[in-house]
């Protein structure tokens, strides 16, 4: 039976009642300090992202998480790794000055696990990421070549992208759409904190005309489909 709303609030009220949270014994100091080591150690145990709603089950009622997080990260200042806000929460990050260091350690895949992108991957995910949610077939018409499905597929794969809701094309063509995956991955806590496209033309870093042209995408599709058969996809 699934579990309703109702069943779910007493589920964290139990939860609560299990650790005293308000800490009304502990004279203010001492329970700042309990707080701040609950919520980094809850940070610090998750595989992903910790939202505001679950740090708030383990602090009082009127505890400020904000500069909970904040006294954290002035803690971190001298340590390799710190506290950043991705996909909607907060995560324990390694610094990116140690990037080097970790890659030389565990590969060049820093011992996560993702494969690196192709330029046409990346590509189409940027492009997905600016103007979702976008059809595979508006993808093709930006670049001037076919997105093929498989390309499609390693994005989806890596879990970077999702299926968007139905376009109201003719066929009600599936869409795509970014993912909380993408979000941590690129260290982004929303979409808004994307660069501005006009900014990256500014700085020369990007070129609309080109994307239209097709110029900057060779081997668009049948690298990327021999890529995926090799990797036994």
């Amino acid at each position: 039976m699934a579990e309703t709303a109702s069943d779910e609030r007493a589920k964290k009220n139990v939860q609560r009642m299990l650790v005293d949270t308000e800490l009304e014994h502990l004279p203010p100091e001492l329970r700042w300090r309990e707080w701040m080591g609950r919520v980094e150690a809850v940070i610090f145990a998750a595989s992903e992202p910790v939202t505001r709603s679950v740090l708030a089950r383990v602090v009082g009622k009127n505890c400020n998480i904000e500069l909970i997080i904040d006294d954290i990260r002035a803690e971190l200042a001298g340590r390799p790794y710190e506290l950043v806000a991705v996909a909607g929460g907060w995560q324990h990050r390694t610094k990116k000055v140690f990037g080097d260091a970790i890659h030389a350690a565990f590969g060049q895949q820093g011992g996560q696990g993702e494969k690196e992108l192709s330029q046409a991957e990346a590509l189409v995910l940027m492009c997905i990421a600016y103007f979702q949610p976008i059809t595979r077939a508006e993808l093709s018409s930006f670049f001037g070549k076919e997105v093929s499905r498989d390309l499609i597929g390693v994005l989806r794969g890596q879990e970077l992208i999702a299926s968007g809701p139905r376009s109201p094309q003719p066929g009600a063509p599936y869409t795509y759409v970014t993912t909380k995956t993408f979000l941590s991955q690129f260290g982004l806590d929303t979409l808004r904190q994307l660069p501005d496209f006009e900014a990256l033309e500014d700085a020369g870093l990007l070129s609309k005309e080109k994307l239209l042209a097709g110029d900057i995408m060779p081997d668009f599709s049948d690298r990327d489909e021999d890529r995926v058969r090799q990797e036994g996809r």
